[in-house]
């Protein structure tokens, strides 16, 4: 656990509530006390935001993406400044000229920052040398591929970022699909991201076994957040009907990367093409321009065409109507989410039978379910790496190209069982001891997944028909994975 101490300006935060939420291995790891965490948003989440995450028990994360060596500094000292309960910094290796990347990451070690969150493409160099720091690597990731390479690659945790985001959007699944992929093929601790707006979605994602809610746009709707108050107010007035994904804002950012903004001159397209012609300028912050199609959103520190540029807003905007104290947002998604876990935990049993020993019964039945759906998804979570290796280390483009839908069928395969252990109100084991992974040819894949597809024939009775009917068509997918692969790549 990192160490936390006591520091004036948290005291009277930290009276103010009583946690409503117990604590995750996740939160004994980053070092706060409650499965709250801020999305580091780049521009928006600086020290003041920060450390009113921090200090309220939460896990603030500057966004820190580009900046210059001097305001990283500036603002890791303003945090301190507040608090002295850990925080993060959050870096884009592929959004970041690499000298000043290189930079960034040695002031970081330099600063011994406690955290650093990482997103978009793995650059597995720059997690080797934070880990050598001492620093624990939190990974971002947009599909359950990305998570199983970010784990081998040497990340502590993942975070699952569902495609209801606001900002930059990696992957294209809904969050309660991606997330009990995601939690089905890793060992190490998950957090969920996108859309999160109040108590309800963070007990939803809690009880489906994340460690952690990330949450973007509800702590940019808050009086300590750096983000203007035209973005603010646009915040405060839309719904979830208006936010949409484009690619229009892309100036400093890798190619077709696709974003969740509020609709403005840009995406109405009054701006002209966003991919042809010259730059123009609409904005400065402290003698930077600002150009149309950036991926700069409107900040306190900036002036010009400010309704002009990225408005970044996650599709649980439209639950959110007010501005408020960092503190007192969280209060209230604390609170709720402690009340969903608890409305839960108090629900009564369905039992199949009236006799007098029918729940007794039906727990020993649903304690070997859980038994067999533990072990089925342990020799899936090892399948799955098994394929993630062999498609690590293919040499062929086109060989990875063919395994990849192999990845997806079993991460869904994966899936599948996590639901079915959360209806038997079963975790899955979070950090299970490792099988071996090693790259396999196409026909050992073959005979793993077919002694794979026993063990499920004989489970998929006893499941419910939704998640029966679920698990077959991850089989089928699976299976046609395999054919197609075989057929394509006989040698391989």
């Amino acid at each position: 656990m990192i160490g936390a101490g006591n520091h004036p300006f948290e005291e009277d935060i930290a009276m103010a509530h009583t946690p409503a939420l117990a604590a995750t291995p996740l939160c004994d790891l980053l070092g706060c006390r409650l499965p709250l965490v801020l999305a580091g948003m780049g521009g928006v989440a600086r020290a003041e935001l920060v450390a009113a995450v921090s200090a309220f028990g939460g896990l603030g994360i500057l966004g820190m993406v580009r900046e210059p060596l001097a305001l990283i500094e500036r603002e890791v000292a303003q945090v301190r400044g507040r608090t002295d309960r850990p925080f993060g910094v959050n870096l884009i290796p592929s959004g970041t000229a690499r000298a000043l990347l290189r930079s960034q990451v040695d002031l970081c070690i330099d600063l011994r920052v406690p955290v650093v969150e990482l997103f978009w493409d793995i650059d597995e160099a720059v997690i080797d040398r934070l880990r050598a720091a001492g620093i624990v690597v939190v990974h971002q990731v947009g599909t359950a591929q990305e998570a199983l390479h970010a784990q081998a690659a040497g990340a502590h945790a993942i975070i699952a970022q569902g495609v209801e985001a606001g900002g930059h959007v990696r992957g294209r699944q809904p969050l309660m699909q991606l997330l009990p992929e995601v939690l089905g093929c890793v060992d190490v601790p998950v957090a969920a991201a996108g859309g999160l707006a109040d108590g309800r979605d963070v007990g939803r994602v809690l009880a489906l076994g994340a460690q952690a809610a990330v949450l973007g746009t509800a702590l940019m709707m808050t009086t300590e957040s750096f983000a203007h108050e035209v973005h603010k107010q646009r915040l405060v007035q839309a719904r979830a009907a208006d936010v949409l994904l484009t690619e229009d804002f892309h100036v400093n950012w890798p190619p077709l990367a696709a974003v969740r903004v509020l609709p403005n001159a840009v995406t109405r397209g009054e701006r002209g093409d966003p991919f042809t012609g010259e730059r123009q300028v609409i904005g400065e912050e402290e003698g930077r321009p600002i150009y149309c199609f950036s991926t700069d959103s409107p900040l306190r520190s900036m002036t010009g065409e400010l309704e002009a540029m990225a408005l970044y807003a996650g599709l649980g905007v439209g639950r959110i109507d007010d501005i408020v104290p960092a503190a007192e947002r969280l209060e209230r998604i604390a609170q709720g989410a402690a009340a969903h876990l608890r409305l839960l935990a108090d629900a009564p049993p369905a039992l199949s039978s009236p006799v007098c020993y029918a729940a007794q019964v039906q727990q020993g039945e649903h304690a070997a379910l859980a038994g067999e759906l533990r072990r089925l998804l342990a020799a899936e979570r090892a399948a799955a790496r098994a394929v993630f290796e062999t498609w690590r280390q293919a040499p062929e483009v086109r060989l990875r190209q063919r395994l990849q839908p192999l990845l997806a069928a079993q991460a869904r395969a994966c899936g599948v069982l996590v639901r079915a252990l959360r209806s038997v109100d079963v975790l899955p084991d979070a950090q299970a001891p490792r099988r071996p992974a090693a790259p396999g040819r196409v026909d050992a894949l073959a005979q793993a997944r077919h002694a794979l597809r026993a063990q499920w024939e004989a489970l998929l009775p006893r499941l419910d028909a939704a998640l029966a009917a679920e698990g077959r068509q991850a089989l089928a997918a699976c299976a046609l994975a395999l054919d197609e692969l075989a057929h394509d790549l006989p040698q391989a």
